[in-house]
């Protein structure tokens, strides 16, 4: 029922909170009450019974405003509606609302103790008096429920404890003017959010934040800015709409929708309010924390290497965790810089290092040194005609790892180099692990595959490999070949050869169909060491085109660059992929596109483009000899031809499939202006970036896993279900590139459709220096718990910043607590 037309009580401007600093009110925000910024509790003597509410299920609406005048519209809209939300539902979600616009009642103890959740509606200003606000600190500590409205944000200007229960402050500045725009819904678990639209498209009023709340609230929902005019006070990629807290005992949920009078006549805005409300009123469990920085804790698990060993880490290059917890880690073929580096070709040694296997035991904490590899990668840095990025690049532990101890590696072994041709051997070999002593016998050895690759010049290797929940193992193969004589573009100079073997011309390797590397290879192992080929790949192999014998049926993709981590989600056997682009820093008008890192939902086999199309099928010129250096036509993304003199593959290639996340040192996801033939302008002032919440730079793409939630796991550690589904990509650097979690739309990702929504990590897997600063592996282990190798700090060598990582969930379950629950667990 309403309690309308009650006397407003006198309000006193609050002398205390004038003297609060801007700095306490930002520490208050971030971290809860300050203790010189909350309401005298000595004003009131108030003791609300906790929790507040009973089975009875109550709320009150305050729609007091510091304005004179009569109620808006739009009060009356909003009380409206949250009196037929309360009578809407099952029973056991009912509730009754009472409406009043008398501030007395938070001074009134047993009334308010009556309430379960308490909304304000107001109009913004000053319109509580310190007993009254007291008061409501008291209900909050007593472990009660807040929703605050759209203009709730403008409530009590001059209280820190009050921004700190709403979360943020609207800039001045906001845009006044009713716009439509698209609503990012991220949380598909909160109540309030978890049966609304991914992309929700609506009218309303959008406040801009005078300080963004993320990573201090969980954020539930963010509004695109690119849909509407958000003005000079913009917040960027990462605009919060709604967002929710446990704070200072209760449990504060806060909307900037609700704007408009319309609004509180859309069944989905009634259906946000409505689960906020289940939420705060304890008819429902919900976790307000999944996102809030400070519940993450990040800690390094290997210590630095004793001088001139490697006893601890390798050169960071891959991690894998076995069901029991422990987790193996490889690194590639750098030794430590005391350590001696060949690069003389008539050097019988040249390149030799060593492909380490280390083990960490979460139970004892400790690292065991399970092998070494003797593999060519270890030639130190200097030009592409000198480095190498060869040696020790995949590690994946066979599905029945409990029972057989099979480990599976990916690597060059230099014992098969050819100093002669400088060609080399790449294979994937099967082992066994001693899990009683976690060493691996090198004597065990098979050889399940292996294909030959030039080491003239450097580089982009790939090596990630995955499996899925058939059996099938996932191989991906780097291109291994320079962009560098195409001056960055497309990697695709027929010219410079060592004898007689092309390595500037990706048209002879990923873009090849018989050729192995540049790909993502899918094989079936057997118990004998061999392998079979499952049905769905690319090709089977026997294909008669133009005369049959060029394909390979191991090939699933085709087309990728430097695929150094791929995933397969075990739950949908989907694989996601990211790879390194060319070195190309701009855009050309005259080549394409400039360097594109690359992240793919792959559904199905197919060629996702390169060294022809990137991004969404944004294609490169084509060129060839005679003379490399003069431009010829434009490919054609949904017609492809091979017609590189290096290819011994098909001439006509599968259509390109666009890719999903793509990014460039200008911005995420560039893309430009077409003509009549669908040819890019490649201008860069024509540009539009499509997922401005990315840039580049430096760039080196490093997939991540998707993240699957135990609920039988009685992990302490383990990441909340907000995660569920979530795809991790990030970028080796961690300045202004990616590392981020995004929600793809199922109905869309396989056909290239751009992340509907996305969230930085950088707080929660922390960047910088003293933290992880180049990104080369991560996975989460069976504890739930996310696992990251540190490369270190210099490159083809490891150092005392070389590091396995741990990432952990401190922040506890959901909220209230089951025995908290008004009306008992549903």
């Amino acid at each position: 029922m309403h309690l309308r037309g009650l006397s407003a009580t006198s309000r006193r401007r609050r002398t205390w909170a004038a003297t609060v600093t801007a700095g306490v009110v930002a520490a208050g925000l971030l971290s809860g009450p300050a203790a010189s910024a909350r309401p005298d509790r000595s004003l009131t003597t108030m003791s609300i019974k906790s929790p507040p509410g009973g089975a009875n299920v109550r709320v009150l609406l305050f729609y007091g405003s510091a304005a004179a005048g009569d109620e808006s519209p739009l009060v009356n809209a909003g009380i409206e509606a949250i009196e037929k939300i309360g009578l809407s539902g099952p029973a056991k979600e009912r509730f009754t609302v009472e409406a009043t616009n008398d501030a007395a009642v938070f001074t009134n103890a047993t009334k308010l103790g009556r309430f379960n959740s308490v909304v304000f509606l107001t109009g913004g200003g000053d319109v509580l008096d310190p007993d009254q606000e007291a008061g409501l600190e008291a209900y909050m500590e007593a472990g009660g429920g807040f929703v605050g409205i759209h203009d709730a944000a403008r409530a009590e200007p001059y209280s820190d404890w009050f921004t700190g229960l709403i979360g943020a402050r609207p800039a001045a500045s906001s845009p006044a003017a009713v716009q439509r725009a698209t609503v990012e819904v991220g949380d598909r678990r909160h109540p309030a959010t978890k049966d609304l639209p991914l992309q929700w498209k609506r009218p309303d009023q959008w406040f801009n934040w005078v300080k963004n709340p993320s990573g201090a609230v969980h954020t539930v929902a963010r509004v695109r800015e690119s849909t509407y005019q958000p003005g000079a006070s913009a917040n960027g990629a990462d605009h919060p709409v709604s967002w929710c807290r446990d704070y200072d005992g209760g449990r504060s949920f806060y909307t900037g929708m609700g704007g408009t009078v319309s609004s509180y006549d859309e069944s989905d805005l009634r259906a946000h309010l409505r689960g906020a409300l289940l939420w705060t009123t304890r008819l429902s469990q919900a976790d307000c924390k999944a996102t809030i920085n400070a519940n993450y804790r990040a800690e390094r698990l290997t210590q630095p290497n004793q001088a001139g060993q490697n006893d601890q880490i390798g050169e960071p290059h891959g991690l894998v965790a076995a069901p029991d917890g422990r987790v193996l880690y490889i690194g590639r073929g750098g030794a430590d810089s005391s350590q001696p580096v060949i690069t003389d070709w008539n050097n019988p040694d040249v390149g030799r290092g060593k492909g380490q296997i280390h083990v960490y035991d979460p139970k004892t904490e400790k690292v065991t040194l399970a092998g070494e590899l003797t593999v060519f990668g270890n030639k130190g840095g200097g030009d592409e005609l000198t480095k190498v990025e060869e040696g020790l690049l995949g590690i994946e532990l066979d599905p029945r790892f409990e029972q057989n101890g099979w480990v599976y590696l990916h690597y060059t072994p230099h014992a098969q180099l050819n100093r002669d041709t400088q060609m080399a051997e790449r294979r994937v070999s099967r082992f066994t692990l001693d899990p009683a002593t976690n060493k691996l016998d090198l004597s065990s050895e098979k050889v399940l595959l292996k294909w030959p690759v030039q080491v003239h010049s450097c580089c982009h290797a790939g090596g990630g490999m995955a499996w899925d929940s058939q059996g099938n193992l996932y191989i991906a193969t780097g291109d291994n070949n320079s962009s560098g004589f195409s001056d960055g573009y497309s990697g695709n100079n027929p010219q410079p050869n060592y004898k007689g073997v092309s390595f500037a011309d990706a048209r002879r390797t990923a873009g090849n169909t018989n050729n192995l590397n540049g790909k993502i290879l899918r094989i079936h192992p057997e118990p004998d060491g061999t392998y079979t080929l499952p049905l769905g790949n690319l090709f089977t192999g026997k294909e008669t085109d133009e005369g049959g014998g060029k394909t390979r049926g191991e090939i699933y993709v085709m087309g990728v660059r430097n695929p150094a981590r791929i995933f397969v989600d075990r739950t949908t056997d989907i694989l996601y992929a990211g790879w390194v682009g060319p070195d190309a820093g701009e855009p050309s008008t005259t080549w394409g596109p400039a360097k594109y890192d690359t992240f793919a939902v792959i559904t199905e086999a197919g060629n996702r483009g390169w060294p022809y199309c990137m991004g969404n099928k944004q294609p490169y010129r084509d060129r060839n000899l005679p003379d490399p250096s003069k431009p010829l036509g434009w490919y054609d993304c949904d017609h492809p031809k091979n017609e590189s003199p290096n290819n011994d593959g098909l001439v006509n290639i599968p259509p390109v499939t666009g890719n999903n996340v793509w990014y460039s040192p200008q911005g995420g996801g560039p893309d430009y202006p077409r003509d009549a033939n669908g040819i890019p302008s490649y201008k860069k002032d024509e540009a539009t970036y499509r997922l401005p919440w990315l840039k580049g730079g430096g760039q080196a793409a490093m997939n991540g896993p998707v993240y699957r939630y135990d609920a039988t796991s009685d992990s302490a550690v383990k990441w909340p279900a907000y995660w569920d589904g979530k795809w991790f990509i990030g970028d080796f650097y961690d300045a202004d590139q990616p590392r981020n979690a995004v929600l793809m739309d199922p109905k869309t990702q396989g056909d290239g459709g751009l992340p509907v929504h996305s969230e930085t990590l950088k707080k929660i897997v922390p960047i910088g220096n003293d933290g992880i600063k180049n990104l080369m592996d991560w996975k989460f282990g069976p504890d739930g718990s996310l696992y990251v190798l540190d490369y270190g700090r210099g490159f083809f060598t490891s150092d005392g910043r070389s590091a396995l990582w741990r990432v952990t969930y401190t922040g506890g379950g959901p909220t209230p607590a089951a025995d908290q629950l008004a009306r008992g667990a549903q």
